[in-house]
């Protein structure tokens, strides 16, 4: 088996809750969504020798048995969460899913009901009436399905079809493979970011799952259903925060992305968590010695007083230093607002899937679109689950662009409806790290969005799968960004950009 071969992990593929192959191939009544699991394991049951890969966690040592050992030994292995994960290589996956469509195709052409006419007529058109409505059903069904392939990858149905408490244990499972990674040494780089990529991969696409059905219930409801997603997702991140910071120069995590998932959203999604918390864990680094800000202090009034005086103009030049820039003065992230602040970058694009195809297409552009994803995430995380707050604000306001026009948010809406009433108001800060400033509207931006502005336009300029654009290369995107979002117009924090420049090149750097 070659290092690029796919493999589907079993968990995925069999995602019901009953999964006895039944007598025979199957019984009409239980002819639904959970029809094809159970067909699957009846034909690799058949094949005494139908390879599954089991994959040691620890060790990290495969070795081949046939399904029907492991079956016998135990009829739900693959739901455990002991020290093996089981998989399928994708060209026996490809042959299961033949070999059962075609069991199918056999089952309903011997169980098909005859032609002709029904008892009477009302019951006929009654028949016919609900046909048409299931047919309506089943389109809408699979127009939504292939939306979220487009966007969130061929896995998305896999994890859709699951119940709530095997998302969660999928997601509490994917929370000890990085467990298991954090104590081991030593490590092999490569197995960390393959673990890194799909955790945060999976929990992307789980809280898209999860977050489109609560939607649709009422607030109190919906963070019940949410509540042991929040949770687990919360722990998960703080063990790939604890990973990444440990590497904050892995080059490879976007590389391995690409090969690991088809879905352009959930690939932006994933990067921009992972690189948003190793350039948060490198600006912790960086500014935890003096030295680092008091160049700052040396080079402030030369390099980027100009833009803040923009920003700040009610203020006389003088007075605009590091203080006027960051409410406080600059500083470190404590963990736990770390932590916080990665959720955040996680589910930054949870309501990015209804624009799919102006997003990941050729769509022209359509600003109404654009602005729509951040209400629809920053909506669902606020009203339907108990994510903190420092999430929410990441999610609403991660494209002010400090007011500027071509931006967007609910801050600036906010603030109109904030002078209304106080029409003396003026902001005397920049960027506050903390909430009650940017709520009692005392600064202008939130330090974690300004982080995820930055790299989220990285991202996406440099996004080789981006159908609609050619990728940019590092030295491209940089250029661009500081010409077009600092000194054009000032969208961007002009500090937070030169040390996220510092950060991508010595990326690079490494690299080569």
């Amino acid at each position: 088996m070659s290092d690029k071969t796919i493999l589907v992990p079993l968990a995925k593929i069999l995602i019901t809750k009953e999964v006895k192959p039944s007598t025979g191939v199957c019984d009409g009544a239980n002819l639904n969504n959970q029809v094809f699991s159970r067909i699957y394991i009846e034909v690799m049951l058949e094949d005494n020798d139908f390879p599954v890969m089991c994959i040691n966690r620890t060790t990290m040592k495969k070795r081949l048995m046939p399904f029907k050992i492991l079956y016998g030994n135990n009829e739900r292995f693959w739901m455990q969460n002991g020290s093996w994960e089981y998989f399928l290589v994708d060209e026996d996956y490809v042959k299961l899913k033949k070999k059962a469509a075609e069991k199918q195709r056999g089952w309903e052409a011997k169980n098909s009901p005859p032609s002709g006419g029904g008892l009477n007529k009302n019951l006929d058109e009654s028949l016919d009436n609900k046909n048409v409505q299931q047919e309506g059903d089943e389109e809408l069904e699979e127009l939504e399905e292939l939306e979220a392939e487009q966007g969130y990858g061929s896995e998305y149905k896999v994890f859709a079809e699951m119940s709530t408490e095997e998302r969660i244990n999928f997601l509490n499972s994917n929370k000890k493979r990085l467990t298991e990674l954090i104590l081991r040494r030593p490590r092999d780089e490569d197995t960390v970011t393959g673990v890194l990529v799909d955790t945060a991969k999976d929990a992307a696409i789980i809280n898209h799952a999860i977050l489109r059905e609560a939607i649709r219930l009422g607030d109190d409801e919906a963070k019940r259903l949410t509540q042991d997603l929040v949770d687990s997702t919360n722990e998960m991140v703080k063990s790939s925060a604890q990973l990444i910071s440990e590497n904050i120069l892995n080059n490879e995590l976007m590389n391995t992305l690409v090969q690991k998932s088809n879905g352009t959203i959930v690939q932006h999604m994933t990067r921009v968590y992972l690189n948003g918390i190793a350039f948060l864990a490198y600006y912790n680094n960086l500014v935890s010695t003096s030295s680092a800000i008091q160049k700052l202090r040396i080079s402030f009034a030369n390099k980027y007083r100009k833009f803040y005086q923009a920003l700040l103009p009610h203020l006389a030049p003088d007075n605009i230093g590091l203080e006027r820039v960051f409410y406080g003065g600059m500083r470190s992230i404590a963990p736990e607002l770390y932590y916080k602040w990665a959720v955040g970058f996680l589910i930054h694009d949870i309501g990015k899937a209804a624009a799919v195809e102006y997003h990941e297409g050729e769509s022209k552009y359509n600003r109404e679109i654009v602005i729509d994803h951040v209400k629809q995430g920053y909506k669902s995380i606020m009203t339907k689950t108990n994510y903190p707050m420092e999430a929410s604000l990441i999610t609403g306001y991660h494209h002010e662009y400090y007011g500027d026009p071509n931006g967007y948010g609910y801050f600036r809406a906010y603030l109109q409806q904030y002078k209304k009433s106080n029409p003396g108001a003026k902001q005397d800060y920049v960027i506050t790290y903390d909430l009650e400033p940017m709520l009692d509207y005392q600064a202008l931006a939130y330090f974690p969005a300004k982080i995820l502005e930055i790299v989220d336009i990285y991202d996406s300029v440099t996004d080789p799968l981006r159908a609609y654009r050619k990728a940019m290369t590092t030295d491209e995107a940089l250029a661009m960004m500081r010409e077009e979002f600092i000194k054009k117009h000032c969208k961007i924090d002009p500090i937070l950009f030169d040390i996220f420049s510092s950060f991508i090149r010595k990326r690079q750097k490494q690299k080569t």
